[in-house]
């Protein structure tokens, strides 16, 4: 997914339809010149809808389309014929999707199934034709309710990535390299910090015909929860991650110390993230022998650890079985607990 062609955050101008006047229309035949009230009601103006799309992975459709406007309720009509409801806007997003008022940041709703719709704005009610007003006092009742106005709002949509593990860890520390090697993800790779502009998504396969997403984030820097770096553009799809795996580099003055800035980072910005399961692999371990990977050893964090090379390709088949583990505990657990 090149940079140009991912877009996660679009603003957007949403407006419903006016509903259709109900009809003042009086009954009139040969037989009758003077029949009662029969108009009819207007129909209700068009909805703007969101709706998931599992093809989609990026709002880059809604990057031009900064207004979107549902059609007018037809007006009511004799014989009580009802009017035409205006046609509904559908918004296709793919999923993760949040919606928030523009105005407010007030959140509206989350779209994390295929073919989910949600009434984003809705459209107005259509009026009551003359018939409803009729009774044993006011036979020929001449008004009806006009159709209740559309609304307008600015929303904003912003996209999380659904990933089941998310690669957490400062620029340079070979997220990219690992997803390269790991799926079929090509994410750009370089030798400089923030090479990677935009997330990357890439399937890793299992045993057995069994896979997962890996979602490789642009790297973090100590102030990320205050916009620094890259900052809070990119933290919130860590939110829709299952699993967070953290990596530092063997070659790293204080691998806990790092885990721990990385840590803080994700607590600042959103404390409900330590809830999360953790992974921390130890990259770029070839640059290490036995000795010094002992000593490494002695002073990491308490969370499931595996030393990893992606450019020599060691560490990474217990890398996935350590995921795989941490992505299903709950299922490990029940299956032991019967067992």
């Amino acid at each position: 997914m090149s940079d140009s062609n991912f877009v996660d955050y679009v603003k957007i101008h949403c407006a419903s339809g006016n509903g259709g006047a109900g009809s003042k229309h009086f009954l009139r035949t040969r037989s009758n010149a003077h029949g009662g009230p029969d108009g009819g009601d207007g129909g209700r103006g068009g909805h703007v809808i969101l709706k998931g799309n599992s093809q989609l992975w990026t709002l880059l459709h809604l990057k031009f389309t900064k207004h979107l406007k549902a059609e007018h309720g037809g007006a009511g009509s004799r014989q009580l014929m009802h009017g035409a409801n205006g046609k509904d806007v559908y918004i296709e997003v793919p999923l993760g999707t949040v919606a928030r008022d523009a105005e407010t940041g007030e959140f509206e709703c989350e779209i994390t199934d295929d073919g989910q719709t949600y009434i984003l704005v809705p459209g107005g009610r259509g009026g009551l034709g003359n018939d409803h007003f009729k009774s044993s006092t006011r036979q020929a009742p001449k008004f009806a309710q006009p159709g209740e106005p559309g609304l307008e709002f600015w929303k904003v949509l912003e996209l999380k990535l659904l990933a089941d593990v998310g690669l957490v860890g400062f620029p340079n520390a070979g997220k990219s390299t690992l997803l390269s090697v790991i799926s079929a993800a090509k994410p750009q790779i370089a030798d400089y910090p923030f090479t990677t502009l935009v997330p990357n998504l890439g399937i890793v396969r299992y045993h057995d015909n069994r896979s997962f997403v890996m979602a490789d984030i642009p790297g973090i820097i100590e102030g990320a929860h205050e916009g620094k770096g890259l900052g809070l553009r990119f933290l919130r799809h860590i939110e829709r991650n299952s699993t967070l795996l953290f990596m530092v580099p063997a070659d790293s003055k204080d691998i806990r110390k790092e885990y721990q800035i990385l840590l803080n980072e994700l607590t600042q910005y959103n404390p409900e993230l330590l809830d999360k399961t953790r992974v921390l692999a130890i990259t770029k371990s070839d640059l290490a022998d036995e000795e010094i990977i002992g000593e490494l050893k002695k002073d990491l964090p308490g969370i499931p650890t595996v030393f990893i090379s992606s450019h020599k390709q060691t560490g990474l088949e217990k890398l996935k079985q350590t995921l795989w583990e941490e992505l299903n505990r709950d299922v490990l657990y029940v299956t032991r607990d019967r067992e």
